[in-house]
C-alpha cells in the first residue's frame, strides 16, 4: 500500500519516531474509559498507539482525503470522519466529554486552541505535538517575554505542562524548527469572575501592542482621560499581569465603560 504524499499546504511533517509517539500517547491523562479525538492523524504513527490502549475510545478527524483512505486500509476499525477540525461543530459529534491529541500543523495550532476554548467545559485533557516556540509561549508564567495572548486565555482554564522537546530529524519530511509536546488538563474554573468575552478582549487589545504601558495600549477600549488610569497598575506592560490581574483588570474597564 502505497504511503502518504506529505502536502505542504496542509502543513504536514509525518512523525516516523515510534517511541516518540509512544509517549505522546501514553500522555493523555484518562480518567476511566475515555472519548478521544484525533486531530490529523496522517498515516496513523500516533493512532496505533491509541487504539492499543482498551480505555480509550478512538475517532480521527482527518482533512486530506489521501490520508483517509489510508486509515481505512490500514485500520479498517477505525471511526474517521473527513472533514476540516476548525469548521466542525464538536457537540453534534461528541454528547459528552472528550480528550484531544494530534500532531498539529503549525499554521493552525493556536487556530485549534481558541476552538478549543470555546469548547473547554467539553475537552477535559489535550496533549498535542507543536512548534516548540509556540509551546514555550503558551506554559509561559507572568513577566517571561514570551508570556503572551494564548498564555492568559489557555491558562485560564488549563493548567499546562510542557512535556518535552522533539527534534526535527522524527519528521518526514523534517521541518525547520523543534517541536514540543505540551499537556493541558482542564482546571477547576467554571467560570472566571468577569465577562469573558471583555476579558478576551482586554487581553487581546492589551499584547497587540505589548512594548507600550497598559495606559497606552487600552486606549482603544477606555479614553486616556479615564481616571482608572491614575493605577500604577497602568504603568505595566502587559507580560507583568497574571491571569488574576487580568481579570481584576477587565472588572475595571468593565466598569469605566459603564461610568
Amino acid at each position: 500500500m502505497a504511503q502518504v504524499r506529505a502536502k505542504k499546504y496542509l502543513g504536514q511533517h509525518f512523525l516516523k519516531d515510534m517511541e516518540v509517539a509512544r509517549c505522546i500517547a501514553g500522555s493523555l491523562v484518562l480518567d476511566g474509559r475515555t472519548v478521544v479525538l484525533e486531530i490529523g492523524p496522517g498515516m496513523g504513527v500516533l493512532t496505533k498507539f491509541l487504539l492499543q490502549n482498551p480505555l480509550i475510545d478512538l475517532t480521527a478527524v482527518e482533512l486530506d482525503s489521501e490520508s483517509v483512505v489510508y486509515l481505512h486500509q490500514h485500520y479498517p476499525d477505525l471511526h474517521v470522519i473527513e472533514a476540516d477540525f476548525l469548521k466542525m461543530d464538536l457537540k453534534s459529534y461528541f454528547s459528552g466529554k472528550f480528550c484531544v491529541i494530534g500532531n498539529f500543523p503549525y499554521n493552525i495550532s493556536s487556530q485549534i486552541f481558541f476552538k478549543m476554548l470555546e469548547n473547554k467545559d467539553s475537552i477535559p485533557c489535550l496533549t498535542c505535538m507543536i512548534q516548540k516556540e509556540v509551546a514555550e509561549r503558551i506554559a509561559a508564567s507572568a513577566g517571561s517575554k514570551t508570556y503572551g495572548i494564548l498564555s492568559v486565555l489557555m491558562q485560564a482554564y488549563y493548567k499546562i505542562e510542557y512535556l518535552f522537546t522533539v527534534n526535527e530529524h522524527v519528521f518526514d519530511p523534517p521541518p525547520k524548527v523543534k517541536s514540543a509536546v505540551i499537556r493541558f488538563t482542564r482546571n477547576e474554573v467554571s467560570q472566571i469572575n468577569c465577562t469573558e468575552a471583555l476579558f478576551k478582549t482586554v487581553v487581546k487589545t492589551a499584547f497587540n501592542q505589548r512594548r507600550k504601558t497598559l495606559r497606552n495600549s487600552l486606549k482603544p477600549l477606555v479614553e486616556s482621560d479615564n481616571i482608572m488610569y491614575s493605577d500604577p497598575v497602568f504603568d505595566l506592560r502587559p507580560e507583568r499581569l497574571d491571569v488574576s490581574a487580568f481579570i481584576d483588570l477587565t472588572n475595571r474597564i468593565e466598569a469605566a465603560l459603564k461610568n
